[in-house]
């Protein structure tokens, strides 16, 4: 079985003053002042992250690129695989992105708009570095294509842009398909229904997106400890699970975390 990856993520937007900062909120609203990006990302590739991912959580909705001076001191102090997110709309905004030291691009609204572009920017640099997003929230109406059971209702899983502002129609597992067979290297599941809630990663959702792809799938929002992440990886079978509020706020370590799973026979990297 292949090693399961813990991932810290910080949402990155601009202070009052123009600086960047780290905000953490609940349902992609709410946001809270949490540190600077640059010490954060330091300390986390010291405590033992597999991964690292910065998403500029307001890029898209201001209609601004992402702040990659910020990108590039955080790539200067992280020695694992860094992942930037946030108002990538060209093969020139991966390109840039990866200039600034990402090994990775997390792309949201853009691929949605125009999904050529995940063609293009595995063609130009291979689909290792592409990340496809998806912001999903719930649906309990006959308006999507994949459905499951939650609590005895049908249940669809929408797409979202704009940080989770607007709906697109979009069922969240076609998009999963569609991305998949446009060359994305890698799935990033986002609940805005479990953001921040640290009630658990939403199962159903991951589960329907790992059920119906064999790109590797990242879990995200919802985490409220190591037992959330031992569930994702158990029965949703995601391949990683992303976190903020547990580390952000000294809750548990990366190295809690990855001991419980390991106790539990979960492949980790110690």
């Amino acid at each position: 079985m292949l090693t399961k990856r813990i991932i810290p993520c910080i949402d990155v937007a601009l202070d009052d003053d123009g600086n960047a900062a780290v905000y953490t909120g609940v349902n992609f609203t709410d946001l809270k002042y949490t540190g600077d990006p640059v010490e954060m990302a330091k300390a986390y590739n010291q405590a033992g992250a597999d991964e690292f991912v910065f998403l500029d959580i307001t890029a898209s909705s201001d209609g601004r690129e992402t702040m990659l001076d910020t990108v590039s001191r955080v790539a200067d102090e992280v020695f694992i695989p860094l992942t930037v997110g946030g108002g990538i709309r060209t093969k020139a905004d991966i390109k840039e992105t990866l200039r600034a030291g990402a090994d990775k691009v997390s792309i949201t609204t853009g691929a949605l708009e125009r999904p050529e572009l995940i063609e293009e920017g595995a063609a130009a640099f291979g689909s290792q570095c592409i990340v496809i997003s998806v912001d999903s929230r719930r649906r309990f109406d006959e308006q999507g294509e994949h459905y499951v059971e939650i609590d005895g209702e049908s249940c669809w899983f929408e797409c979202t842009v704009k940080g989770g502002r607007e709906g697109t129609g979009k069922d969240v597992v076609e998009w999963a398909i569609e991305a998949e067979s446009r060359g994305a290297g890698e799935l990033f599941v986002n609940s805005i229904d479990a953001d921040g809630t640290k009630d658990g990663y939403d199962i159903p959702l991951t589960s329907a997106v790992c059920d119906a792809v064999s790109t590797p799938v990242i879990a995200s929002s919802g985490c409220g400890g190591p037992e959330d992440a031992y569930e994702v990886f158990t029965e949703a079978n995601a391949d990683a699970a992303l976190a903020a509020s547990i580390f952000h706020f000294d809750e548990y370590t990366i190295r809690e975390v990855k001991e419980y799973l390991a106790e539990r026979d979960v492949p980790v990297r110690l």
